[in-house]
């Protein structure tokens, strides 16, 4: 193995944190050549939301650039998006970083994604670094992807490990582009990353309370306004505070102490995660409780459960064992065809629409034909190329 990369070979380009600069950068890289490779740090463990604290873009002709947003959001939007919007980006796992850039205004005009398609053409580790040495032969320094990057001033070696980021990405997206293609699975990932990219054109929208991890587990209406009132806290004090709301109240705490309701403080200390609120005011938290279970029981949520739901694993086995046993069996099937064309199953279809397909042809009923199961997961999301390959797969177990 090569020894890591620590520094990018041209040396550190410098933190661009002003209007003048972004502007003047944005004319750099408007005149560069090609498609543009993106990424982008994050501070999502340590402050409210998931926004960009840095961006490093680099292309053909212009260099590395790392920008600094904070502050300037808006500036940066003005600058940037009329260049960018009309690229083509490169960036490795797509999905982490398409969020915070849609929040800055910035969309790409197409998308190749380094990390999908080492998924695609099947490689056992698709991390950035792993994949460098294996398709580069370029090894990476690793160490900073976790940081604080709500930090300033940025260490330099952090703004190192950043621009390394990008420095061969380009390279890295033309050389998968060429395996793919040489195993027939090129338009398979131009579908793939042509649905990342429409999927992200919006910026995220607001996380709902019943979204949060856990909170399916409420069965009762006390327990769900409790948990309810403690997520909506829970938002409240973070943003105020510009927090990271696993940082306020873990979510798994606030499941737990909407599930048991706790009184005392001693009931609160056996709340999965309340021996560590000590520091976090548990009688603030206890109050909380006690509040939602004081309020008028009128407006308390209900547990939602639609018809057409798809049961949860362990009650589907005894609700319908004979269609659980189908959806074993299709997963058997899904197995051997991943292994075939060595793509992972669960790119091939999302395991929870594979349940959902067998549900609602086999428990519900509402999926009769073959072509009505290609109309489902084609509404469902589902690609052309997935659609082809899994609905004889599922027809042949199901009709």
């Amino acid at each position: 193995m090569s020894e890591p990369v620590t520094r990018p070979p041209s040396g550190r380009p410098p933190l661009l944190n002003s209007p003048e600069d972004f502007t003047a950068a944005a004319e750099r890289l408007a005149a560069g050549r090609g498609p543009v490779a993106i990424d982008t740090e994050r501070a999502s463990g340590f402050r409210y939301g998931d926004r960009a604290f840095l961006l490093q873009i680099r292309r053909r002709g212009c260099g590395t650039l790392l920008l600094d947003p904070e502050g300037h959001r808006a500036d940066l939007t003005e600058a940037f998006a009329p260049v960018l919007d009309e690229l083509s980006w490169v960036i490795h796992a797509a999905a982490s970083d398409l969020p915070s850039l849609a929040m800055l205004g910035l969309h790409p005009a197409a998308l190749f994604d380094t990390e999908l398609a080492g998924r695609l053409a099947g490689f056992e580790r698709v991390n950035l670094a792993a994949m460098h040495e294996e398709v580069l032969g370029i090894s990476l320094a690793k160490g900073h992807g976790a940081e604080d990057w709500s930090t300033r001033p940025l260490p330099d070696s952090w703004l190192d490990y950043a621009a390394l980021d990008v420095e061969w990405l380009l390279e890295l997206a033309e050389a998968m582009a060429e395996l793919l293609d040489a195993a027939g699975k090129l338009d398979i990932a131009h579908q793939e990353f042509e649905h990342l990219r429409l999927t992200h054109l919006e910026p995220p929208a607001p996380t709902q309370w019943r979204a949060a991890k856990g909170m399916a587990t409420l069965k009762s209406s006390e327990q769900l306004a409790a948990g309810e009132r403690l997520w909506r806290t829970r938002e409240r004090l973070a943003q105020d505070s510009d927090t990271a709301v696993t940082r306020v109240l873990a979510t798994k705490t606030m499941v737990d102490m909407a599930k048991r309701l706790p009184t005392t403080a001693a009931e609160l200390k056996r709340v999965d995660g309340g021996e560590r609120l000590r520091g976090k005011r548990p009688a603030f938290w206890l109050s909380e409780v006690a509040a939602a279970r004081r309020s008028d029981r009128d407006t308390w949520p209900r547990p939602e459960r639609s018809a057409s739901q798809v049961p949860s694993p362990k009650s589907w086995q005894s609700l319908d064992p004979e269609s659980w046993e189908v959806l074993t069996e299709l997963r058997a099937d899904l197995a051997e065809l991943s292994e075939a064309v060595n793509i992972p199953a669960e790119n091939i279809l999302r395991p929870a629409l594979l349940r959902a397909a067998v549900w609602h042809s086999l428990g519900d009923g509402s999926i009769h034909t073959a072509e009505q199961l290609r109309r489902f997961l084609a509404a469902e999301g589902a690609r052309e190329w997935q659609i082809d390959a899994t609905t004889p797969l599922i027809a042949a177990r199901v009709f």
